[in-house]
């Protein structure tokens, strides 16, 4: 069987604490799923200038972030590791260098904030893959793509970020609506990931790219999804759609998995705390 894969939005860490209409289309999600040997991740907060692979057999909870509440801090996702991830990815992506992290990384809030929703028991390996500060679009859908052997042998792959992300632009006003820019990015990059996922590379060539993605690490995580879409030649399909604090898309996609759009209906994403501005916490 072939392994479904996803991208999640994931919004700010507060939505580990919560639950909403973003949250339990996240739990849906892996209740639906078959149980995986192992997931990979390429979350946006693991943004370095090297390809690397988490290899530790118990890697750490990551609190990569500032000022949040306590309840926050004490979150722990003690999933275990797999060491063996790591080779057999450098195996398949050659000639691509893959290097093995045994101790400088662990699990970041990009990922367990998804996972204690989607597979709160903690119990199936996590590794992470970073994401190439130094190397283009075309680099991260082709690793992307070739990354889909993965999926025959029981590996579950997500990237988790945001298809818009700009904090500078954050809204405390909109907590459930996004910019026309906003919408308008996000509604083409679903089109392009839902008919023509190959594309998704070149919508950096789009009227409201640098408004909607200032920084890349939040963005590339959806080219892995692109990528393993083109390589089964298949388009994606939307999980849940919608947006938070204006300048935040919360749009999720499934690979391999169609399902009906979970409802627009329900609480939305988590609030930043109030006395927190939101371009200086990591989120």
């Amino acid at each position: 069987m072939t392994m479904p894969a996803a991208f999640i939005g994931h919004g700010n860490p507060m939505n580990a604490l919560e639950t909403n209409r973003y949250t339990e289309a996240w739990r849906a999600f892996g209740r639906s799923v078959p149980r995986p040997r192992a997931i990979l991740v390429v979350s946006a907060h693991w943004y370095i200038n090297a390809t690397a692979v988490t290899a530790m057999p118990r890697p750490r909870t990551i609190h990569d972030f500032f000022g949040f509440p306590q309840e926050l801090f004490d979150v722990s996702y003690p999933a275990p590791g797999l060491p063996s991830l790591v080779d057999e990815i450098s195996d398949i992506v050659k000639p691509t260098w893959v290097g093995a992290d045994v101790d400088s990384w662990g699990i970041d809030h990009g990922t367990w904030s998804v996972l204690v929703h989607a597979f709160p028991d903690a119990d199936i390996p996590v590794a992470q893959l970073s994401i190439n500060a130094d190397k283009p679009f075309d680099y991260h859908l082709a690793l992307g793509a070739r990354l889909a052997p993965l999926r025959e042998s029981g590996v579950l792959i997500l990237g988790s970020g945001n298809v818009v992300h700009n904090l500078a632009g954050v809204s405390r006003d909109m907590p459930d609506a996004g910019f026309d820019w906003a919408q308008r990015f996000d509604s083409d990059a679903k089109d392009t990931m839902l008919d023509d996922p190959l594309n998704a590379a070149r919508l950096d060539a789009h009227r409201d790219f640098r408004t909607a993605v200032p920084t890349p690490d939040h963005f590339l995580p959806l080219l892995y999804l692109a990528g393993l879409a083109g390589a089964s030649r298949q388009g994606a399909d939307v999980l849940v759609d919608g947006y938070t604090y204006g300048s935040l898309s919360m749009t999720a996609y499934t690979l391999g998995m169609p399902a009906d759009p979970a409802r627009r209906t329900g609480a939305p994403a988590a609030r930043i705390p109030a006395d927190l501005p939101p371009d200086s916490v990591n989120i």
